[in-house]
């Protein structure tokens, strides 16, 4: 009887053990197909995400090599039109607006104010007698045309001519501002209010009213005789 009971107990203990076994097996064995499934999706959607990632860092790098590539215009690089303090200092004749520090040869005077009743040329020199060291080897040019002259200088090397003096007296040759010789002191008053009478008015009424830039380098002078304008000086000194 106690034989029986044994291998009975044995048996189930052996049955027991085979359904562990295989219970191990089945949790240690191949994995479910979504188990299996997801690593691939999880490396595909990290290589995705990587190369969304790369696409993004080379977004902004893109943007500055078109930032680098366009050419940035740097200030003073455009050429603007003129001095606007020096085109004040200026006189109109058909048309032509002839300025102080404006590039002038004797073919371009020619076609704005005709040819010169008189043209002098004169080259410095330590020897020459005028005392003007700070131009040897300068050129000086003095056009002559009724009530109007005009110097020019050009430094050495080969430099092209420049305007630093204008004298005028025929009311024919107007400033900027329409003021021209024979306009009453009132009249030039109104049309140049920064400018000043030096003298503040002499007894016999002769005076110099002057414009002047803030630079004290280019003048503009109107010479008054009996309150009106005689003649305009306008001029640049030269170092």
């Amino acid at each position: 009887m106690m034989k029986l009971i044994n291998k009975a107990t044995t048996g189930i203990l052996l049955s027991m053990l085979l359904t562990m076994a295989l219970t191990g097996c089945q949790s240690n064995g191949a994995k479910s197909p979504e188990a299996i499934q997801n690593p691939g999706e999880n490396s595909t959607s990290n290589e995705q995400a990587k190369g969304e990632e790369t696409s993004n860092s080379s977004t902004p790098g893109s943007e500055n090599s078109e930032e680098q590539g366009s050419e940035a215009i740097k200030e003073g690089s455009i050429e603007k039109e003129g001095n606007v303090v020096l085109k004040e200092l200026a006189f109109v004749y058909n048309e032509h607006t002839i300025a102080i520090s404006d590039t002038a040869n004797e073919d371009q005077m020619e076609q704005m104010l005709g040819k010169p009743d008189n043209l002098k040329s004169h080259t410095y020199s330590a020897d020459d007698g005028t005392n003007m060291d700070t131009l040897i080897g300068f050129t000086e040019k003095v056009y002559t045309y009724p009530g109007l002259e005009i110097k020019t200088i050009s430094i050495p090397e080969g430099k092209q001519d420049s305007i630093f003096h204008i004298e005028i007296t025929d009311p024919k040759y107007a400033t900027v501002r329409n003021i021209k010789a024979g306009d009453s002191l009132d009249t030039l008053k109104n049309a140049y209010p920064e400018g000043k009478l030096l003298g503040d008015g002499a007894p016999d009424e002769e005076d110099d009213f002057r414009y002047e830039p803030s630079n004290y380098v280019d003048v503009m002078s109107f010479h008054i005789k009996d309150a009106k304008v005689e003649s305009i000086q306008i001029y640049s000194l030269l170092d």
